[in-house]
């Protein structure tokens, strides 16, 4: 036993500071619970405890230690437990305090459920919401409907909604379950070209053969993957060389499939295909306002040098917009904050800061790179927003011969010089060549 102060208790001003103090201590203590290192290991931990503290704190201990069938054994083993999280919960019990991190907070959420500690659920909950990204989405999301939260569960389909991409070409996606990647794959709101949904798809079907220690072949991935899974692909909207490239490599459809597609691309398909054409309502459009692109190194490329890159935008029709592309050079890394105000109030709608890496852009024309914000925001028609960005980085590309009007799918973008004080982008030349949006409503 560590040594105890003389009098501790003198020094304790309030009934939690006392159970603090003995927490994860020998004294006083009547019963002390065995826990593995992690779950399934044969190392074990000992953790002691007071059952009148778990007792109050828990109606699972409770019943444990004072119902009918009260367990008087001064020793219990957690098998099904691992140590980091029991410490967590037992923390919380006695000291009102968490240390919640990435790699704990799944396995203290599952005990906060286990032992009805409604208040450090919560917080598990909260922790989740705050560090919710499309890195972590498909670890966090079974457990959201597991426990059945509603809220945690929404807040994940928004993020794989807004960054699909990202979300299906993370580790998780391919060990999670095949119900949430049809989930996944039926979904009308995607941001993600068709193609690298396919491959996402195909990625998690190869991790399953690996892990089932089958012979890899396209029949072997067509049963993985199942036909429900196949039909939701929208194979129409790759292009001939995504089709062949991706598509017929994978081994997944079978010949006369293969043989309909390039009928279709081909333009003399006689019966129509069995796959969706049209695009997913979530997939970000991108309205382009320049018609050259300057590359750097080229007189007059643009530099940065402690001022904004400002623009004024307007719209004639509500439309929400999600991010900025900015442009870079390449292999270069800047660092960028980005601003979306109300023009008229300059009332902030919206901030995002980051360090990005420019790559060429989707057409292969320049170098650049997207700048999301975490929730979109509504464009209101009539309106005047300010975009601005402060740059730190080497010169980079930049537009000419910008259009002060773009109608892009029936919307009307305008854009114009704005008054902050700018680095030269105005609605001729400069910076912010797209703007990722989609139709409100």
């Amino acid at each position: 036993m560590a040594t105890v102060q003389e009098n501790w208790q003198t020094k304790c001003t309030s009934i939690s500071q006392r159970t603090k103090y003995i927490f994860n201590t020998a004294l006083l203590s009547d019963v002390k619970f065995i826990v593995p290192v992690s779950n399934g290991e044969r190392k074990s931990k000992v953790i002691p405890a007071h059952k009148l503290v778990l007792a109050i704190g828990s109606p699972v201990f409770f019943a444990m230690f004072c119902g009918q069938m009260a367990d008087t054994r001064d020793s219990i083993e957690l098998p099904d437990c691992e140590y980091e999280g029991v410490l967590e919960l037992f923390r919380f019990i006695y000291c009102d305090e968490v240390k919640l991190t990435g790699s704990n907070v799944m396995h203290v959420l599952y005990l906060a459920k286990k032992y009805l500690v409604p208040s450090l659920a919560e917080k598990c909950a909260e922790f989740l919401r705050k560090n919710l990204d499309a890195s972590n989405v498909f670890t966090i999301l079974p457990h959201a409907q597991k426990f059945e939260d509603k809220d945690l569960e929404n807040r994940c389909w928004k993020v794989i909604e807004m960054h699909t991409e990202e979300a299906v070409t993370s580790d998780d996606f391919v060990v999670i379950d095949r119900s949430l990647v049809e989930s996944v794959v039926k979904s009308e709101k995607l941001n993600v070209k068709e193609v690298e949904l396919f491959k996402a798809v195909n990625r998690w079907a190869e991790k399953k053969i690996d892990e089932k220690g089958i012979v890899t072949d396209g029949n072997a991935k067509r049963r993985i993957i199942g036909e429900e899974i196949v039909k939701e692909i929208r194979f129409p909207l790759m292009s001939q060389k995504e089709f062949a490239t991706f598509v017929v490599d994978s081994n997944i459809l079978n010949v006369q499939e293969i043989v309909n597609m390039i009928k279709h691309y081909n333009e003399v398909l006689t019966s129509p295909l069995p796959y969706l054409q049209s695009p997913r309502t979530g997939v970000l459009r991108r309205v382009c306002r320049f018609n050259e692109y300057r590359a750097a190194g080229m007189a007059g490329c643009w530099n940065y040098g402690g001022y904004w890159n400002a623009l004024i935008l307007s719209v004639d029709k509500n439309v929400r917009l999600y991010g900025v592309q900015h442009f870079g050079c390449e292999g270069c890394e800047y660092s960028v904050s980005m601003e979306i105000n109300d023009a008229a109030s300059n009332l902030s709608l919206a901030k995002k800061s980051g360090t990005y890496c420019s790559e060429k852009d989707s057409d292969g024309i320049y170098y650049g790179f997207d700048v999301l914000i975490d929730s979109p925001v509504i464009l209101e028609s009539g309106r005047k927003y300010e975009i601005r960005s402060m740059i730190s980085g080497p010169q980079s590309w930049y537009g000419a011969k910008g259009e002060t009007s773009v109608n892009f799918e029936g919307i009307n973008f305008t854009f114009s010089r704005s008054d902050s004080p700018s680095n030269g982008t105005n609605e001729q030349r400069g910076q912010f060549p797209v703007f990722l949006c989609t139709h409100s409503g």
